[in-house]
């Protein structure tokens, strides 16, 4: 075998464009996979973060633009019903949160809602028909909403409406303005 460094470098010569052009495609290809790889981890590591922060039951967790108590507390545990926890956790006196507020998030099990009663339609004799109700014994803001529109949830424009700084805190003989 008789190795002719004169020949190969001749024939490198001669190949030279089509060994330039397998190396740039090279290149290329290498290039290529370098970059989908940088972008794929990146959206994987972005994502991990996400998970991390999101739905790790425990830790920290630092509010954002949008977010209430509920949010936190779906996003974290799956049960929004689990707000209360977040709240305790973080001794609140208030389910105001603000963007930038750490909040701790501690471990608890997940809370799931409880069976809704079914609201029972008043009779046509407790109906409340007029724009003013005084409250008697026994009553609620929801009882009254039921029984004046039928509709237990607008206790809140009842409470509005009278500007009740506790809602949960009515007396009897107290003359409550009902918003038609």
């Amino acid at each position: 075998m008789n190795f002719d460094l004169k020949k190969l470098l001749k024939n490198f010569k001669l190949n030279e464009n089509n060994i330039s052009t397998v190396l740039g495609a090279l290149v290329v290809v290498i290039v290529g996979i370098l970059v989908v790889n940088y972008f794929k981890d990146r959206s994987v590591q972005t994502t991990l973060e996400g998970l991390n922060t999101q739905n790790q039951v425990g830790g920290e967790h630092v509010v954002v633009s949008g977010e209430t108590l509920w949010s936190i507390s779906e996003d974290t545990y799956g049960s929004g019903y689990n707000w209360v926890d977040v709240k305790e956790a973080n001794s609140l006196t208030s389910d105001l949160i603000e963007v930038g507020q750490k909040l701790t998030l501690p471990e608890v099990s997940i809370k799931e809602p409880t069976a809704i009663k079914k609201v029972v339609v008043a009779e046509a004799s407790q109906v409340i028909s007029g724009d003013s109700y005084i409250v008697a014994s026994g009553d609620s803001l929801w009882k009254i909403s039921v029984r004046a529109y039928g509709d237990g949830f607008k206790w809140v424009e009842v409470a509005k409406a009278n500007n009740l700084g506790n809602p949960n805190l009515i007396h009897s003989g107290n003359v409550l303005v009902l918003p038609r």
